[in-house]
């Protein structure tokens, strides 16, 4: 039975709920990211093989794409159960949905054993993660965000972005390791199966905190249940999904540029060692989960819109530079390139999980939010790495994906300009969002 978390006046509480969160969603993009660190070093060899390099990574990145159309699919189906049945249930079942998806990945035979079957079902196993990731960031934003104190809304959403961080640091780290001990031969044959396999350690832990947690006090006071919410959502919500979209999409595309197509490029194309790249890629999400925590701060004192404008107009300007820096073929260049992304996302994505949310009513909140973070993905996470394959095919280098990258960075800007300043609103059973610190009304109402 779960215990009866409410953050209400009780900070330790608030900090159990966060805790469950933030570990959950680790668990989960941990099972997402490890795929995309494996379809740039090996899916391409292991399950399409004899299709050349350019034909075997657009190959790969095109299975890694799958899941990121599933996702805006995975947020329509969980939010309908979230929204009309609870938040936590639903949680539940997205990380399983995950884990167990991502440890049948590590026992797909190989395109020589299988053939094509094995990439037909590796594409089902990926339809199957999006499916889970989309449940499970807007109902985790949303268990955070409906237990906060208005006033700190933007700090406790800042702890669900570091998620992200660490799930990226262990599945990094994971890959590091198994590359410093396995030869290549080793690593090809069995060792990238390790980090699938070592996921179902990894969901019994998520799953043990989580199912501790009790539902968010707002939704069991709301007593209005949307019979069918994704149509009030598109009905009486549309703006919102697909301005929220579309601010959010440039924080995907620099984000799987730089940790996915980036560690392609400079390992395959430029002849870099995979080892430091993977290590500075680390040190990025570090580096990343620092300025998360800063910005999400600032969007408490200073307001969401504005911090998530000045973040991402400025990862715009450096996107410009990102893919030059990286072409030079040098460490400390590389290292400038990769560590000033990933600061610079972190600042982009901080203030996320406590904007989006207050964006919505109550009775539609799970999935308004959850719409807007997936369909962002479709645009930054699924598209990006093929266009930027294709343009660096094209032209020989990959200076072009910098101004690609550069102009989503510009439309997303905009799309933050559309939108209301929602800091320091209060979420109540109504659905009705009331500003108590300052800042403008959220819309939708």
């Amino acid at each position: 039975m779960a215990h009866d978390i409410t953050s209400a006046g009780d900070p330790a509480a608030l900090r159990r709920v966060a805790a469950a969160a933030l570990l959950g969603t680790a668990v989960e993009f941990y099972d997402f990211f490890i795929y995309g660190t494996a379809a740039a070093l090996v899916f391409g060899r292991v399950f399409f093989p004899g299709l050349g390099a350019v034909g075997s990574l657009l190959a790969a990145f095109s299975v890694y794409a799958v899941a990121f159309v599933a996702r805006p699919l995975g947020a329509v189906l969980f939010g309908h159960f979230g929204d009309r049945l609870g938040r936590r249930a639903t949680l539940v079942v997205s990380l399983l949905l995950m884990g167990l998806s991502t440890a049948a990945v590590g026992l797909l035979p190989d395109y020589g054993r299988w053939g094509g079957w094995a990439p037909v079902l590796l594409t089902v196993l990926r339809f199957c993660q999006g499916l889970g990731l989309g449940g499970e960031w807007g109902g985790a934003a949303l268990l955070l965000a409906e237990h906060a104190p208005a006033g700190r809304r933007g700090r406790y959403g800042g702890l669900l972005q570091l998620g992200p961080c660490a799930g990226f640091f262990l599945a990094t780290g994971v890959f590091l390791v198994l590359g410093a001990v396995l030869d290549e031969a080793a690593f090809l044959a069995w060792g990238w199966r390790v980090p699938f396999l070592a996921s179902l350690v990894l969901v019994a832990i998520g799953l043990f905190v989580r199912l501790r947690v009790a539902e968010s006090p707002v939704f069991r006071a709301e007593r209005a249940r949307s019979r069918v919410p994704v149509a009030e959502v598109l009905a009486r919500h549309g703006r919102p999904v697909l301005l929220g979209a579309g601010a959010v999409m440039s924080g995907y595309a620099l984000f799987y540029l730089t940790t996915t197509y980036a560690l392609a490029h400079l390992t395959a194309d430029l002849g870099v060692a995979r080892t430091p790249v993977l290590g500075l890629l680390m040190a990025g999400a570090v580096l990343k989960g620092g300025t998360v925590v800063l910005a999400s701060r600032a969007s408490d004192r200073f307001g969401r819109r504005r911090t998530l404008a000045t973040a991402t107009a400025l990862a715009a300007l450096w996107s410009a530079v990102l893919f030059p820096l990286l072409e030079t073929g040098r460490t400390a260049w590389i290292a400038l390139a990769l560590l000033g992304a990933m600061a610079l996302l972190g600042a982009m994505l901080g203030p996320v999980a406590s904007y989006l949310p207050e964006l919505f009513p109550t009775r539609v909140r799970y999935t308004g939010a959850a719409l807007a973070y997936n369909l962002a993905g479709v645009v930054g996470g699924a598209t990006a790495p093929l266009v930027a394959t294709r343009l660096t095919a094209a032209y020989g280098t990959a200076v072009p994906v910098g101004w690609y990258l550069a102009a989503l960075g510009g439309v997303s800007v905009l799309c933050l300009l559309g939108l209301p300043e929602t800091r320091g609103a209060e979420l109540d059973a109504a659905g009705r969002r009331t500003p108590v610190l300052g800042g403008g009304a959220a819309a939708g109402r």
